[in-house]
């Protein structure tokens, strides 16, 4: 499961590479996130019921995955007046140490995505991060054959023996298109095709679903204050 920790680690990766230190464990954040959990259980332990109390001990629990290996994506975003803009998101289908493939694509993500300059120290305390852990990977029977919602696409086609391909998480279709066909359309475009229509390809849709969560920056900074 994805978890606010995880997030917090990428951020320290980041904060880590301006300030010239090695950046905090992701164990040091998981900590961190008990101990917030921890309290606010005790704190709300008059209104807080055994079956909340049962959950939030239950999710503590899963968010601590740190000897894991999974697929995953770092998305960082701008936040400009409440509204969240796409400032980096890079990551990989092949199953990662999770503590190392975090601090990878953390810092791949905010200076090696060709689409948008490399972050700067002065964007720091304007940036969301956004931690996705992938799983659940089946191939699709056509490239419809997905849930809306729920899953992430992965497609992949040729055109005179050049193969393209290209992915959307699993909100990314929700939050930007109005249609599987919409969405489909713009993820050849983004494979960098420029021909005819998608349905005139012969694609190949892997669909999987995903963990995910986000973190801002303020959030960050209260995190690392417990550690």
């Amino acid at each position: 499961m994805a978890s606010k920790a995880q997030c917090a680690f990428c951020f320290d990766v980041l904060v880590a590479h301006f300030e010239g230190r090695s950046s905090l464990s992701l164990v040091s954040f998981e900590r961190a996130e008990s101990a917030a959990i921890s309290e606010l259980v005790n704190s709300s332990s008059s209104s807080v019921s055994s079956v909340d109390t049962a959950s939030f001990t239950k999710v503590a629990a899963a968010n601590h995955k740190t000897h894991g290996s999974y697929p995953l994506f770092v998305t960082w975003n701008v936040v400009v007046r409440g509204q969240p803009r796409l400032r980096g998101c890079i990551g990989t289908f092949e199953a990662q140490p999770l503590e190392r493939g975090l601090r990878t694509y953390a810092q791949t993500a905010a200076f090696d995505d060709t689409r948008f300059n490399p972050i700067l120290a002065k964007e720091l305390s304007s940036l969301e991060c956004g931690v996705s852990l992938l799983m659940d990977f089946e191939e699709a029977s056509g490239p419809l054959d997905w849930e809306w919602g729920v899953h992430g696409i992965r497609i992949s086609f040729h055109v005179s023996a050049r193969r393209y391909s290209a992915t959307y998480l699993p909100d990314v279709p929700p939050e930007h298109f109005d249609s599987k066909e919409q969405t489909l359309e713009s993820l050849v475009h983004k494979a960098g095709y420029s021909g005819a229509s998608w349905r005139t390809l012969s694609i190949k849709l892997v669909r999987y679903k995903g963990s995910t969560t986000s973190l801002s920056y303020a959030e960050y900074v209260a995190m690392k204050a417990i550690i």
